[in-house]
Formats: structure tokens, sequence, C-alpha cells
């Protein structure tokens, strides 16, 4: 039996099984490990490629045993699946992890940093609240739809409403219960508003989502999301690339030579894809409203598609603009430091 190797950690909460292999294949390590001791038992293992199920939690393990020392790569759960023997159970998933790190095929999740994590962080509490601020938004809208009472769409309605309320246009019982509601709305919107703020001063404070937000359809919130998704865009070898990882390209089927293409895949980050889908619909909006005459491929694109298919190309298409540019940028930064080294 030789020295290990290649290690598969199945994280949990509590206990992380450890499945471990020497250069030949042998196994020479199955064990279960509580959390509290994950950190001593790898720092007392030789160096060794560490495989593990990506999952927000297990960044931070990836960042910690790579600290180690050791070489630690991050599988989507998708990936994994296929190596899997038999039942589900913990000491089989390490062993599907252990066999499906040393594919040479197999594609890797980057380890993201806790400043990505934190700005992710920021994101996912917005979106939280913007959905609870939705379902409260409902709420209001089918109560007083119930008293014969309604609005438009949008935001500027469900301010009527509020304002009905706190004029006590309705009676004192219902008046009472939706201005528990509205309380309820108004708070989610200044907090909304404050992490809004936070977004802001991370946008200004970053280079490269300072530099995304110049791309039309793109603010601080989509550039900033993109800057702690992706991190390092040179893990894709295209702009098409980013698209596919994104969800945004038509979704394949093709047999016996012949080409059949259908709507996007709408894998990967769900997200991502919509802030660039909304983007992309607020620029066609604004051209069929001033005209296409800087982007005529645009022009093209409504006339032959409908228009919920354009966005989808269109966010494309930006995906593809945004790797150039960061891909432009990155060289650029290069070719400076290799002048400021020769002078």
């Amino acid at each position: 039996m030789g020295e290990v190797s290649t290690i598969g950690l199945d994280i949990a909460k509590s206990v992380f099984q450890v499945h471990g292999v020497d250069v030949a294949g042998a196994v020479v390590i199955r064990k279960r490990v509580s959390r509290a001791k994950v950190l001593e038992y790898f720092g007392e293992l030789p160096p060794c490629l560490v495989g593990i199920e990506a999952c927000p939690s297990a960044h931070h393990w990836g960042r910690e045993i790579q600290a180690l020392g050791h070489t630690v790569r991050l599988i989507p759960p998708s990936y994994v699946k296929a190596y899997l023997k038999r039942g589900k159970n913990d000491a089989n998933d390490a062993a599907a992890i252990c066999e499906a790190v040393t594919r040479p095929s197999m594609r890797f999740v980057p380890i993201k940093t806790k400043e990505q994590q934190t700005a992710l962080m920021l994101h996912r509490a917005r979106q939280l609240l913007v959905r609870q601020r939705t379902m409260l938004s409902n709420a209001l809208r089918g109560h007083l739809a119930e008293l014969g009472i309604v609005s438009a769409k949008g935001r500027n309605g469900t301010a009527e409403l509020l304002r009905i309320i706190a004029d006590g246009r309705v009676s004192p019982a219902v008046c009472g219960i939706l201005k528990v509601l509205a309380r309820q709305y108004g708070a989610i919107g200044t907090e909304i508003a404050s992490i809004d703020k936070s977004i802001m001063a991370l946008h200004r404070g970053c280079e490269a989502s300072r530099r995304l937000a110049e791309i039309p359809g793109i603010g601080p919130i989509g550039a900033t999301a993109l800057v702690a998704e992706i991190g390092d865009w040179n893990a894709f070898s295209s702009g098409r690339s980013v698209a596919a990882w994104i969800g945004l390209v038509p979704k394949q089927h093709t047999t016996g030579g012949k080409d059949r293409l259908g709507s996007i895949t709408k894998q990967g980050n769900r997200y991502l894809r919509w802030l660039l889908v909304v983007g992309a619909m607020a620029v066609i909006r604004y051209a069929r409203k001033h005209g296409t005459q800087k982007r005529p491929w645009l022009g093209r694109l409504m006339e032959r598609r409908p228009t919920k298919v354009g966005p989808s190309w269109s966010g494309a298409r930006d995906t593809r603009s945004r790797n150039c540019c960061w891909r432009h940028d990155a060289r650029r930064q290069i070719d400076r430091q290799h002048q400021l080294a020769r002078a």
C-alpha cells in the first residue's frame, strides 16, 4: 500500500468523508473526520490532490486546505454523478469525487476569494429582499382587489395603493391589517437602498467593474456581479464559452450531421443570466425609442427575431464583448508591467 496521492472529500455540516488512493489507484484512506479536526487531519498528510464538490462552503475549505500545501480542485456536482457507484452515501460520494478529480478532461470551478464571496453575499441578500418586496406588493394588490380597488402595474401602482391605505379610504379593520404589510414594504425598501449603496461603493472601488459598466445594458449591479462570479476571465477560451457557461447559447441536438438548435440552454448561473437579459431589454427599449443608428446589428436582430428572443441574443453578444474587453485590459496591464521592467 503506497502513500496517498489523491483524495476525494465529501463535505457536510458536521462530519466529512475522506477517500484517498495512491498513485496506483489502490484505496489507502477511507475515513470519517469531524468538522473541527479536518484542517488538523489534512495538515498531517503529505501534499496531494484534493477534490471537493463545488458549493458555497467548498470555497472556504478549498482556501484553507490549499494553504496547507495541497492542490485543491472544485468539481461541479453534476459532473461527479457519472462516477457514483451503486447507492448514494457519504463514502460512495467521496469515492466518486476521488475518481472524477483525476480525469484529464474534467472541468473545475475556480476557488473564489473572500472578497468575491462578500460581494456575492450583497447580491444574494438584495435578491432575497427584492423577492420579499414583490411578495408584499402582490399581497397588497390582492387584498385591495377583493374590495374593488386596483391600480396600474409596477411600483408606481403600488405607491398609489400605499397612499390609499395611508389616507384611510378603506374600513378601519382592513386598514389596520394592510398597514402592517405597508410598513414591512417600506422597511424592505429602505434595506434594499442601503445594500444598493454598498454595491455602488464596491463598484467605484473596482476598476474592472467600472470598465464593464461602460458597456450598454450593464450597470453597477451587473458589473459587480460579473466580477464577483467570474473573477478570472482567462479561465474561458472565448467569449462564447462565457455565454455558454451562463446559459445564453442555443440548446443543441445534433445527430447524423443535421444541426438542430432550440431555445437557450438556461444552464449555469441563473442570476447573471437574469441580469444580462434585463439589461439587454433596456437597450432594446432605448433603441426602439431613439433608433439603432449606432447599433445596426441590433436593428437587424429586432427585425427578424421576436421581442423576447432578441434580449437573449443581445445578452450573449454583450457577454462576448465583456470577455474581449477584459482580455484586452489584462494584456494591456501585462504590457505595461513589461515596459516598467525594461525601464
